[in-house]
């Protein structure tokens, strides 16, 4: 299945300004707003939706919402805590809407929403002061609240999956993996999960330590639609921890890596298709089942990488989908 690009690259297309994140709702917002993407599904929602509608008409499966940074933790930096709720919301509702109206027209590909949950902007297992290493700028159980009131809104805006993302540290994905799970029982309520790493550098380890290996068997008591890495690097620079994952994984296996690693000037100079070719390998080895884009990549990558995808059968685990039936189960 072919998951969407970057919608950051593509909010910043717009060029956009202090008024825009505003809106009218946020007028008289004491702090600034702008940079505030997420807020974007409140306040210029017709922007959002165009995206979603470009990923979806260049070929993906699934859309990622628009809230990245939509827990307490990231929105106390622009003293928008207590909307959280609706920035999930409004961001599940507005992918779902775009989602169905692709669905009604091309039945046979129908389209999915996988609520986006990035890994908030505090870290669980590190100091971020250097002369007080024991220090932790947040505790556990406050990352558990954040994370299980986003998810409420994600599913109650009518996501059909949650993908926790671009996880630098794992005790904050075991957070959100907790509060998912909590949620769930106290709702009744389930749709699948998706957990997706970050290897940071050539040491093949994420920012918290931990080998891809170690982060996967970290995680696999909870039973997950797919496992996967993305962000930072490159889709060649990313191949061979997804080899990792492919032997080891009792799960589908998903990838959405960079257009190549930024300049200097933060920008990625990674055209479609080059990064289609790069990711091809992945599809020459049966690496995969999911895979898309992040940082750089727009509605031409993921053409390029819809039409390469489409030729290529997904990767079987142990010769069956497990990963279905452990979800199921």
């Amino acid at each position: 299945m072919v998951l969407d690009g970057a919608m950051g690259t593509m909010i910043q297309r717009h060029k956009l300004e202090e008024a825009d994140f505003r809106g009218e709702r946020f007028k008289n917002h004491p702090h600034p707003l702008k940079g505030n993407n997420d807020l974007l599904s409140i306040t210029r929602p017709d922007i959002i939706k165009e995206i979603h509608r470009q990923y979806f008409a260049a070929g993906a499966d699934i859309v990622e919402t628009n809230t990245f940074g939509s827990t307490s933790v990231a929105q106390a930096d622009y003293h928008l805590e207590d909307i959280v709720y609706d920035i999930n919301f409004a961001g599940a509702k507005i992918a779902k809407g775009v989602a169905d109206e692709f669905t009604k027209k091309e039945p046979h590909k129908p389209r999915f929403v996988a609520g986006s949950m990035g890994p908030t902007t505090k870290l669980a297992s590190m100091s971020p002061d250097v002369n007080n290493p024991g220090y932790r700028a947040i505790t556990f159980d406050q990352l558990v609240v954040a994370f299980k009131e986003q998810a409420k809104g994600l599913i109650d805006g009518g996501s059909d999956l949650l993908l926790i993302e671009t996880i630098t540290d794992t005790l904050n994905a075991k957070a959100a993996l907790f509060a998912v799970q909590e949620l769930f029982d106290e709702t009744g309520k389930q749709i699948p999960i998706m957990v997706s790493g970050t290897i940071t550098d050539a040491s093949g380890r994420i920012l918290s330590g931990q080998t891809t290996e170690a982060f996967l068997i970290s995680v696999s008591h909870v039973p997950m639609l797919s496992i996967g890495l993305n962000c930072a690097l490159g889709a060649a620079a990313l191949r061979p921890y997804l080899q990792v994952l492919n032997e080891k994984a009792p799960f589908f296996v998903s990838a959405h890596p960079n257009a190549g690693l930024p300049n200097e000037f933060g920008q990625y100079d990674q055209g479609p298709d080059e990064m289609a070719a790069q990711i091809e390998e992945y599809l020459k080895e049966d690496l995969i089942n999911i895979i898309g884009g992040c940082c750089g990549s727009t509605p031409d990558h993921i053409r390029k990488i819809a039409e390469v995808a489409g030729k290529y059968k997904p990767r079987l685990v142990g010769g069956i989908n497990k990963s279905i039936v452990q979800w199921k189960t």
